[in-house]
């Protein structure tokens, strides 16, 4: 007979690998908008080989999580959402206290969020939500889920989609590379800013922008594609 734990039954409780693989196939899944994730995409956001993947998302299809679809991918389940969303608002909810409340810069935040969202329970995630003013959104920008899992996607877009003379609000960052968070953070490319692009130089690969206070910033169209901006009219 299976014991039962808050709810759960200690036979459907998911370790520590399993929520991380069913977060960053939600994460993926957010990001491109395809309902099915493919197994090289899953095994480079979590750093494994695509055998590791692979055998991982047939696990994780016997025990419900997902559906595997060989040489396609895999999607969530209904279970597997719901758990996938619920490790998604504890992290981003992580990474907005350990910025707002303990200073810490926000090219560290995620590994600790990492290790800090798989021991947080339910009751205390709540009372940091209501610490930290039920946030919207986390310091890079990222959409927070909701208690009931419901997620508010900006209709944001890469700032290489934009053209010269428009001015636009940084929403997002969507690259969580440490030396490119330093380098959005150095040039002040954060959610809330405000730009106007000056010049797009495709045969360049790059653009030219200048803040509120008149300084400029050169940036290659590629990393401009990791940014996500909303236009802006003041």
């Amino acid at each position: 007979m299976c014991q039962l734990f808050i709810g759960i039954r200690i036979d459907d409780m998911a370790s520590s690998t399993v929520e991380n693989y069913l977060k960053e196939i939600l994460v993926v899944t957010l990001e491109t908008e395809f309902s099915k994730v493919s197994m090289g995409q899953v095994s480079k956001v979590l750093g494994v080989t695509p055998g590791t993947a692979t055998a991982m998302a047939k696990s994780l299809e016997r025990d419900g999580w997902v559906s595997y679809y060989p040489r396609v991918g895999v999607s969530l389940t209904s279970k597997g959402k719901k758990l996938a969303m619920s490790m998604l608002r504890r992290h981003r909810l992580l990474e907005t206290f350990l910025v707002e409340t303990l200073g810490l810069d926000w090219s560290e935040i995620h590994a600790e969020a990492e290790e800090l969202e798989h021991a947080i329970s339910e009751k205390v995630l709540e009372k940091l939500d209501e610490f930290l003013g039920r946030p919207r959104f986390d310091p890079h920008g990222d959409p927070i889920p909701s208690k009931s899992g419901v997620i508010k996607r900006p209709a944001s877009k890469p700032l290489s989609e934009f053209t010269e003379n428009m001015s636009v609000r940084i929403e997002s960052i969507v690259d969580q590379d440490k030396k490119f968070l330093k380098f959005a953070r150095k040039t002040k490319l954060v959610p809330g800013q405000i730009f106007k692009i000056l010049r797009v130089e495709e045969c360049a690969d790059a653009m030219t922008l200048k803040t509120t206070k008149g300084q400029s910033i050169n940036l290659g169209l590629r990393s401009a594609e990791k940014v996500l901006a909303l236009p802006f009219e003041s």
